[in-house]
């Protein structure tokens, strides 16, 4: 049965919940499965409508995991949410088709590709057969190279044109338009420049007709326009998801669920959405 997305509001917010010893804000901080439950339930609590459930860091540098390790990782708290009764859909953040072929056992309804379907083509017929969604995002190389001096002509028309290629292709392999999220990809891969040439020319992204995944929470472009460390970059993350907000972007990647629920309501109501 295919699995529809649910809109209750002009915006969802998916709330972070890393199940890694190295991710850039809070590795280590959930590595128990029953902790990692725990905060998932917090964020849905506070109004998160995706959880997103990661196993391998994707900051710049980090080095990849076996997919066995990231299954063991993953899969446990993705049955935990399940069984608690969690009312948030559940995305796992994963380019391996075993990670994702057991997290949509497990019920996940999303899967997250950080490589848009590059690192493992076959989880196209996976979301398919499932019914589920599927997040496409824009990368350069991997996250190990992705910052080594990242170039473009034009930024968002090149993320624009890799976007769209990688849709037609999920589209041709059995997963249905309609189930298509695309994701920029803020800071992979781009400058300070590039992710806010991204954010201001947003509209030009939305054109594509599918919801647009933002994820700048926390994220070291924010400190350096701000000489912010990771943890006081709350503000700036605030005020670069209303600023995409008001240019078309709906879904919000953020590990701060309440205070950006604030933000958007107010952005929302103001704007008349």
């Amino acid at each position: 049965m295919t699995v529809e997305p649910t809109v209750t509001s002009p915006f969802q917010l998916m709330g972070i919940v890393n199940v890694t010893p190295d991710s850039f804000s809070d590795g280590g901080r959930y590595l128990e499965a029953r902790s990692a439950v725990e905060h998932g339930l917090g964020l849905a609590h506070e109004g998160a409508a995706i959880l997103d459930v990661g196993g391998e860091s994707t900051r710049p540098g980090a080095d990849p995991v076996p997919p066995d390790e990231e299954c063991r990782r993953v899969i446990p708290v993705v049955e935990g949410l399940v069984t608690a009764g969690v009312s948030a859909s559940i995305s796992v953040d994963t380019s391996k088709a075993l990670v994702a072929e057991r997290a949509l056992a497990a019920g996940a309804t999303i899967i997250n590709d950080v490589t848009a379907l590059r690192g493992a083509p076959e989880i196209a017929e996976l979301v398919a057969q499932a019914g589920a969604q599927l997040c496409l995002m824009h990368m350069v190389g991997t996250p190990r190279t992705m910052q080594k001096d990242p170039r473009y002509e034009d930024v968002v028309a090149e993320v624009k044109r890799f976007l769209e290629e990688r849709m037609t292709f999920a589209i041709s392999h059995g997963v249905p338009e309609q189930q298509i999220i695309l994701d920029p990809g803020i800071g992979f891969g781009k400058t300070v420049a590039h992710n806010l040439e991204l954010i201001r020319r947003l509209p030009e992204l939305v054109a594509l007709g599918r919801p647009l995944l933002i994820g700048t929470s926390r994220k070291s472009f924010l400190g350096r326009l701000t000489g912010r460390d990771v943890h006081d970059r709350l503000p700036s993350t605030i005020a670069a998801d209303v600023m995409a907000y008001e240019r078309g972007a709906t879904i919000f990647r953020v590990h701060d669920v309440a205070p950006l629920l604030d933000a958007l309501t107010v952005a929302a109501a103001t704007l008349g959405s």
